[in-house]
């Protein structure tokens, strides 16, 4: 859409207008700068102004228009929010109608698709555009004169509802495209509306930080926001649209001229030549269907790492002569077709719900459902979270729910199909008692789960001991669950500090183990003894204490029981910590049955003293990263990622997890993917190849 060298004039004005304000007669100017910048933000992800000044200069632009009402224009960058409700969504025509697309699941299925259009058309060499199928909403957009006239929702494919406001607050959408320079009076264009995942989950965090309910899923909050009566609410979900069609194009006389363009591909260059955000690496033209299958796989194998929810990929006949020829039924078009993904969602029946007791008591349900193919494996067992959760969403035993694996990992129920009710399904009542010891449970105000307060609760005492020896916790290799459910059951287990004295001969002679495994074993306990503190910390699972907060304290300590000395305010006078940790750790050491435990495990020769790896780091004055936060992404060449933390942190830095307004600096390796482009996006984030970062500590 813009040239380099445009490109960078509009940069140098933007400079410009931010030292100095834009004038009555550079008005227009102005409005062209911002259309870029939102061009170069949303459309392409590559943004060259910071949030903060591109703020400046539509605060300057809305200043001008405020004081010269007569110059505000309808496709001006202010005008994209309505500021009145919409009331009503009238029903409006659709300029051609939005089919729905038959569907593909395998090579076989294309072959088929490929023998249907030869017989078709008559044509035995033809090319095949393929495209993402996004999982969003369908809409149409309406241009006349090179203005965004009418945005409307699929509806029936026939006739959708009219949301022009909605679409005109989406920033990826342009108010004003230059039609006209391709003979274009009247067009109509299809698009998808859909939300970045990364952006998905800030909204729902803002959500939850709001206390307000949390969307499913991408589809749900992005088909949601196209119908909001506030247009501000849409711009607040962070909804972009691709464009996937031109479906009807007309000149100033109404002649019918989309045909002259000859080819779907050609329309998807002109439309990325015209500023909208089209598909780009993940749209290509192929003359054979072993090439369009090949591709299809590709996506379906690396969809994960798609910033979007895609499906599928849907395979169009490139040639508008053959797709004319080809025709259509009162469903689909025949010279489409959607290759469909393994699903994602599926739909099955709640049979029963039962309740685990993790380490610290929290009870959580758990539906059980027959059992359903969901992304490539079954799905039985789904996590219901808490008794708010069951509540919010009504599920009852019997219930027809519908199921997703967010991620292609974790199974989650979206929704009870009540639609689907007989009558006879029973609401879930959630169990006062605890199901392992039958102890009264107590929810504190500030929570959202249900716990069991016995520490005897031996449910609690087998979860505590699983923990303790996982890879999170202590780390002792080859000690897994199976191991430690097998030596409860034979007593050899009460609680932790058993871990640390057990007969290994005893252990040679049990079935499926052996003077090799057992020795192993012993090693794997031994080694485990002379772990640092910070672990040890961790693996006691003290209720709200954490990886983090454990080694925040363990570089306080000279001994872990000097934490039985410490008062709340001890805790809270660290600046990690909180007063509900500080509360939940400090009533830890005063029971006098958690400082025996740790006595008996020292007596067993667990370390309790800090080691070197426990205590703070020192931290020249002149650090290159002090008082920074670093994060690592991508395929590191010179050193492991675990070696290049370890030196950022001699460096200064802190290392953290996420890409966000709190980094300072993104150390790129190879393939670094999602990370690199969401802190280009950012424009606030120093980026440095892995060269860099060894010079500068160097």
């Amino acid at each position: 859409m813009y040239e380099a060298s445009k490109q960078k004039a509009f940069f140098e004005q933007s400079k410009q207008f931010l030292s100095t304000p834009a004038t009555k007669d550079q008005i227009e100017d102005l409005r062209d700068n911002l259309r870029f910048h939102e061009w170069k933000y949303y459309v392409e992800n590559s943004p060259v102004l910071s949030d903060y000044e591109y703020d400046m200069l539509y605060k300057s632009l809305e200043k001008l228009e405020e004081t010269y009402p007569a110059l505000i224009t309808e496709d001006s960058p202010t005008q994209r929010v309505a500021k009145d409700l919409t009331s009503e969504f009238n029903k409006v025509k659709h300029l051609t109608p939005m089919l729905s697309l038959g569907n593909s699941y395998n090579k076989e299925d294309l072959v088929d698709f490929e023998k249907s259009i030869v017989k078709l058309t008559g044509e035995e060499t033809m090319t095949f555009a393929v495209e993402p199928k996004f999982d969003g909403g369908s809409i149409a957009l309406v241009y006349e004169n090179d203005q965004l006239v009418r945005g409307a929702t699929r509806g029936d494919g026939t006739q959708g509802e009219e949301m022009t406001a909605n679409a005109k607050s989406i920033k990826s959408i342009p108010l004003k495209a230059a039609f006209s320079k391709y003979g274009i009076h009247r067009v109509e264009l299809r698009g998808e509306a859909v939300i970045r995942k990364d952006v998905f989950d800030r909204v729902n965090q803002e959500r939850a930080k709001n206390q307000q309910v949390l969307f499913a899923n991408p589809r749900n909050a992005a088909t949601g926001g196209l119908r909001m009566k506030d247009a501000n609410e849409t711009a607040k979900r962070g909804i972009d649209v691709f464009i996937f069609q031109l479906s009807f194009a007309e000149d100033a006389n109404g002649n019918d001229i989309l045909h002259q363009f000859e080819k779907h591909s050609t329309c998807i260059a002109m439309l990325k030549d015209l500023g909208f955000k089209v598909p780009k690496s993940e749209f290509g033209v192929y003359s054979t269907i072993d090439e369009v299958s090949q591709h299809c796989i590709k996506w379906e194998n690396q969809r994960e790492k798609y910033p979007y929810e895609i499906d599928g990929m849907v395979i169009k006949v490139d040639d508008f002569k053959l797709q004319e020829l080809a025709g259509y039924t009162q469903h689909h078009p025949r010279w489409a077709i959607a290759y469909k993904f393994k699903a994602k969602q599926a739909t099955s029946i709640l049979e029963k719900v039962e309740y685990q007791v993790g380490k610290t008591g929290s009870i959580t349900p758990v539906a059980k459902i027959t059992p359903v193919a969901l992304a490539g494996v079954t799905v039985s067992s789904i996590s219901l979270h808490n008794e708010e959760f069951i509540q919010s969403k009504d599920i009852r035993l019997g219930d027809t729910v519908l199921v997703e694996r967010a991620g292609d990992v974790i199974p989650y129920i979206v929704k009870s199909l009540d639609e689907l009710r007989s009558g006879k399904e029973i609401p879930i009542d959630f169990p006062k008692q605890c199901p392992s010891c039958n102890y009264d449970l107590i929810k504190p105000e500030d929570e959202a789960k249900w716990r069991c307060p016995n520490n005897y609760c031996e449910a609690q005492i087998i979860q505590k001991m699983i923990f303790h020896v996982s890879k999170d916790a202590m780390n002792i290799d080859g000690f897994g669950k199976s191991y430690v459910e097998r030596f409860y059951d034979l007593a050899w287990l009460r609680d932790i500090s058993d871990i640390y004295n057990l007969d290994y001969q005893a252990i040679a002679e049990l079935e499926g183990f052996g003077e090799k495994s057992a020795t192993k074993l012993q090693e794997a306990v031994l080694k485990a003894k002379q772990n640092p503190i910070h672990r040890l910390l961790n693996s006691l699972s003290i209720y709200h204490l954490g990886r983090k907060a454990s080694k925040v304290l363990a570089e306080r300590i000279e001994h872990v029981l000097d934490l039985a000395d410490w008062t709340e305010e001890n805790y809270t006078d660290i600046h990690d910590v909180g007063p509900i940790l500080a509360r939940e750790v400090s009533h830890f050491f005063q029971q006098e049955e958690n400082i025996a435990l740790i006595k008996k495990m020292e007596e067993y020769g667990v370390n309790m003293k800090q080691t070197e790896e426990d205590r703070p780091v020192e931290v020249a004055e002149d650090a290159p990263f002090k008082g920074k936060t670093i994060l690592f992404t991508g395929s590191l060449q010179q050193m492991t990622r675990k070696e290049a933390q370890q030196k950022a942190t001699l460096a200064g830095a802190k290392n953290i997890s996420a890409v966000s307004s709190k980094l300072d600096f993104l150390v790129v390796g190879e393939k670094a993917g999602s990370k690199l482009k969401k802190a280009e996006a950012l424009g606030t984030v120093s980026i440095l190849t892995e060269e860099d970062f060894l010079a500068m500590i160097e």
